[in-house]
């Protein structure tokens, strides 16, 4: 039994499964509808879970990492997935456009201040969001850090982390003709837009299995397909965003001293896989060390996916220490 509340965890990591209080779909402007719900405690501590992607949707599993007794958890799906309408669109869809929404979600549900939770892409957005509303940001919760700068992008789509998997690379790239091999973003990108759905889906499901794969250290390369829908919406945008470096022009860089210095008052944690292949550790040792309320926490034996024991153990243990210090 957990001390703080007398809920049992399941597999000594997560809470038990639970169901939302709240479900809505929230229209937000540019022809955008997203979906959102409320689970726990309704008078709890808010906090707002920011999945990754961009593109993969929330999941059930994801309100686990929280005490349902004490915790407000706030879930949505991001603009054009999961669902949220209009599916796979990247109109108006940016991660400015996502900034704003989070905001109006806030002051929809009527919260002055949450913790915000977020791993890979979902980090990105966390501590963009956080950045622009250091006020609104009581904590950061981040995992599988990624800063969407070139140098990240070119070790997963540019062969960096082909070489540790050069079968699964192989086929990746090999969908498309060797001469546009040096931009597989921009390559990709002209078939996830081609206007054809058959092919606009067979290359959706390749992107999307490259990363799958990579996700977790025990996956030994064996990510599985998703649904074609999730897949195309998943790689669509996804693509749309690399394809645009997260619309963060140079002033907007995550690590720019002026925007870290906006979150330096603001308390986190950041928790990281010592082998994640997709997003490598080098980016979350430099948030940390940019960050002076940051502590960062090395998993060993993990990778990138949430889903790792010592990852969810991590996390779990991170969001119960914030609320004894919060609430």
């Amino acid at each position: 039994m957990d001390r703080a509340s007398g809920h049992k965890r399941v597999s000594q990591r997560l809470y038990p499964p639970i169901d939302p209080f709240d479900q809505r779909m929230l229209d937000v402007g540019d022809g955008h509808r997203v979906y959102v719900e409320q689970c726990g405690n309704p008078d709890g501590l808010p906090v707002v879970v920011l999945h990754g992607g961009p593109g993969g949707g929330c999941s059930p599993a994801m309100r686990r990492y929280f005490d349902p007794a004490i915790y407000r958890i706030v879930l949505f799906d991001q603009r054009g997935c999961g669902r949220s309408r209009p599916h796979a669109s990247v109109e108006d869809n940016t991660t400015w456009h996502l900034v704003a929404d989070i905001e109006l979600i806030r002051q929809e549900l009527g919260i002055d201040a949450w913790v915000v939770f977020g791993g890979s892409w979902g980090a990105t957005l966390s501590l963009v969001y956080a950045q622009e509303h250091p006020h609104r940001t009581r904590a950061l919760a981040l995992r599988g850090v990624f800063l969407m700068t070139p140098p990240e992008l070119k070790w997963f789509y540019g062969g960096g982390a082909g070489l540790f998997w050069p079968e699964l690379w192989s086929r990746f790239a090999g969908l498309v003709p060797e001469e546009e091999r040096g931009d597989l973003i921009a390559a990709y990108n002209r078939r996830l837009f081609s206007g054809d759905l058959p092919t606009e889906t067979r290359f959706a499901r390749a992107w999307a299995a490259w990363e799958n794969a990579l996700a977790s250290i025990d996956n030994e390369g064996l990510g599985g397909e998703g649904p074609a829908d999730y897949a195309r919406a998943f790689a669509r945008l996804e693509n749309h965003y690399f394809t645009h470096q997260g619309f963060l022009g140079p002033e907007q860089q995550i690590l720019a001293p002026q925007r870290m210095a906006r979150i330096a008052e603001v308390p986190g944690i950041v928790v990281q896989g010592r082998y994640d292949m997709i997003c490598p550790p080098a980016s979350a040792h430099r948030l940390a060390a940019a960050w002076p309320r940051a502590r960062l926490v090395m998993v060993g034996k993990a990778g990138h996916a949430l889903s790792e024991a010592g990852i969810s153990d991590e996390l779990v243990s991170a969001m119960d220490a914030f609320a004894r210090v919060l609430v």
